[in-house]
């Protein structure tokens, strides 16, 4: 777990650093002087990481609520064998090793890496656009982790897909499961936040970015299939919430800097009768 960390972190800089064409540490001392700023921002941070710990003891959660439901078959039901034919058209052994590094490392790298690009492109509206997407996605979906929980596909027999993780983390239980249940599946919040910071860099008018989110977004659906972990159920259901998400965050964005942007009139205001 520690050389996921070290990984993420590394790749969080090239990130920022190729996306904003800025020194990535730069980035550290934006987000210092946005959260002395604004109070609301740091609220907004705040509530972001509260979302992400609460993700975090989910599954401890789950555990003491005792909860038997199990809808797996009803999932299978409406789209049958979707993965199992993704698998046996697109596996390759030398495509697997990269589909695995953008299901590990992107996610939580371009998530990171969208509010360093943002605060080095003064970009307020999809810095705090971000942060409010992160915590509808989590909020949204947690809920359904505990009450519509659904099998990850390779695990549910009668699909006939393989676990292709394993043959390049073969530690994959061991170290990364802890972050997510087994039956944490709908809607596929790989699809939904990747999904999201797409959308809001296509709004962001970073072309680079724009890019980089993008492909980063393909490719991890694709991933949820080839690797054998999501169905289309979940697929859809992830990319709807990005839609809804991405939506309403920039809007609460937008209201909130508008509040700040009154404020500081307000003052120059006060200041210039002086």
């Amino acid at each position: 777990m520690n050389h996921i960390v070290l990984y993420t972190v590394a790749l969080v800089v090239i990130l920022v650093w190729i996306g904003a064409r800025r020194n990535p540490i730069m980035a550290l001392v934006e987000i210092g002087k946005e959260m002395l700023r604004s109070y609301k921002f740091l609220l907004l941070m705040a509530g972001m990481f509260g979302v992400l710990v609460l993700n975090k003891y989910e599954l401890q959660i789950e555990e003491k609520m005792h909860l038997s439901s199990d809808y797996t078959s009803f999932v299978f039901g409406l789209e049958g064998h979707f993965v199992q034919a993704v698998q046996d058209i697109f596996y390759s052994p030398w495509l697997t090793p990269i589909i695995v590094f953008f299901y590990i490392f992107m996610l939580q790298s371009v998530l990171a890496a969208s509010l360093g690009v943002y605060l080095l492109d003064k970009n307020r509206v999809m810095l705090y656009a971000t942060c409010y997407a992160i915590i509808i996605n989590y909020a949204v979906a947690i809920p359904f982790y505990l009450y519509f929980p659904v099998d990850e596909v390779w695990s549910y027999v009668p699909a006939g897909v393989r676990f292709t993780m394993l043959d390049v983390f073969p530690k994959f239980e061991q170290e990364y499961r802890p972050l997510s249940g087994l039956n944490n599946c709908f809607p596929s919040l790989h699809t939904s936040i990747s999904v999201t910071m797409a959308l809001l860099a296509f709004r962001s008018g970073n072309r680079r970015w724009m890019v980089i989110t993008s492909i980063s977004a393909v490719l991890i659906v694709f991933g949820i299939f080839y690797l054998g972990i999501h169905w289309l159920t979940d697929m859809i259901g992830g990319t709807l919430l990005a839609v809804l998400a991405s939506a309403v965050g920039v809007q609460l964005a937008r209201l909130t800097l508008r509040g700040r942007e009154e404020s500081l009139t307000v003052r120059s205001r006060i200041t210039d009768m002086r």
